[in-house]
């Protein structure tokens, strides 16, 4: 009887902690969310953000070649010596014709440097997180 107890402790101890993980990786804010019907539906319209009318100062399909940022920075970016300000741009893998909309993010060094994604925009890509990806960048 002692040792149901004793596991049933360190199992249930073990749920919080993964639990607790899987928060932290999907970003999932630790105050319980507004569960109103109109909250509920933004959150289902669309799985991807709209594009921002910022500018990235060119026009047109830049290609880099991207791989895994840091994996503990949640959110759907790529860090990228591509733009000098944060802005919302479609990313095309032109090898699979996978795309999604991403927020990019400064990175220093030449334009020529490559670029970084996070876990959830390689995802969004489909694309294996332990791979060097070309990719194409489109800013409107």
């Amino acid at each position: 009887m002692r040792y149901v107890l004793l596991i049933s402790c360190v199992v249930l101890g073990g749920c919080d902690a993964i639990r607790s993980t899987t928060d932290r990786v999907f970003g999932k804010d630790e105050a319980p969310a507004e569960t109103t019907p109109a909250a509920v539906e933004a959150d289902t319209e669309t799985p991807d953000p709209a594009p921002v009318s910022a500018s990235a100062g060119w026009v047109g399909a830049r290609t880099t070649i991207a791989g895994l940022g840091d994996p503990s920075t949640p959110g759907r970016w790529m860090q990228t010596p591509l733009v000098d300000a944060e802005v919302t741009a479609r990313v095309v893998v032109p090898k699979t014709g996978a795309q999604a909309y991403i927020t990019l993010v400064p990175a220093p060094g030449p334009a020529g440097s490559g670029s970084r994604l996070s876990v959830d925009a390689m995802r969004a890509l489909l694309v294996p997180v332990d791979e060097l990806v070309e990719v194409q960048v489109f800013v409107d």
